[in-house]
């Protein structure tokens, strides 16, 4: 059994646990609405963005302008996925869901030649360990992403996407969908997709549609990419503030039991000594 200064030093430690915990979910609360606030402003132009590429596609059929590289479609052999996972942990199962499903990716596109780019600590660390081939990574901006982090790394899987050294590209993070709730998104950004002509609006274009495409189709893939980060980013956070909560909630049934166990300790060993004063006293008699 242990002595109650154990009991005490084990409360102790607890509660500055606690403590921590505590600092970090109200820490995580107030990034969070930050980039939440961030996402639903980014939404509507992502998804306008969207509208806008399909009636812009739509009118440039049948230009014979209309050959851009990003949308060449090929046999998807050579394959670059972005994994965005964040670049600290005690985030609950953020990172872990992830890199679980990295590696599902790659057991699904085994025979091909897979090239791994990441964005964050956490995923770097986890195949670096493992000695998978990383072809990129980039560190410290999962908190604070910038649109030109984004223009950067699509610039550069654009240009080698058009340069033919990569067939597609991939995007896998977390999307926020709530404080408790983010979903696995896997999201081919390359060739581009057009989307659909019922999803059509009719726009007046002033300049020729195929010109139009050609600046829209490299914006859509920095959107793509900005949009993902901050997505992640807010998925991130949400998820820190949950694991710390129940943290301190833990921390807090854990100092309730040790208590009640350092008093039933306490007064064991009050009632072993009065019993061996009244034990003495019979003696003497």
């Amino acid at each position: 059994m242990p002595s109650l200064i154990d009991i005490r030093r084990r409360i102790r430690s607890v509660k500055s646990t606690q403590q921590i915990t505590r600092a970090m979910k109200l820490v995580s609360a107030a990034k969070l609405r930050r980039a939440q606030d961030r996402v639903l402003s980014s939404r509507p132009y992502s998804a306008m963005l969207v509208k806008l590429l399909a009636d812009v596609a739509q009118a440039a059929k049948g230009d014979e302008r209309l050959a851009h590289p990003l949308l060449a479609e090929r046999p998807g052999q050579r394959i670059q996925l972005i994994l965005i996972t964040a670049d600290r942990g005690l985030a609950g199962a953020f990172n872990s869901n992830l890199i679980k499903a990295a590696q599902q990716f790659l057991l699904e596109h085994q025979g091909r030649e897979v090239g791994m780019e990441t964005i964050g600590r956490k995923g770097r660390d986890f195949f670096r360990k493992r000695h998978r081939s990383i072809s990129g990574e980039q560190v410290g901006m999962t908190e604070k992403a910038t649109y030109a982090h984004a223009a950067e790394a699509a610039k550069k899987v654009s240009e080698r996407f058009a340069a033919g050294e990569i067939d597609a590209v991939y995007l896998l993070y977390n999307e926020f969908k709530s404080v408790m709730a983010q979903r696995l998104m896997v999201e081919r950004i390359l060739p581009v997709a057009l989307p659909p002509e019922a999803e059509r609006i009719d726009f007046i274009f002033e300049q020729p549609p195929a010109e139009m495409l050609d600046k829209l189709l490299p914006r859509y893939v920095e959107i793509a990419i900005y949009q993902a980060l901050l997505e992640s980013g807010a998925a991130q956070q949400a998820a820190r503030m949950t694991a710390m909560d129940a943290a301190t909630t833990n921390a807090a049934e854990m100092i309730g039991n040790l208590t009640l166990y350092m008093n039933r300790v306490r007064q064991a060993s009050i009632t072993r000594e009065i019993i061996e004063v009244v034990s003495g006293a019979a003696g003497v008699e």
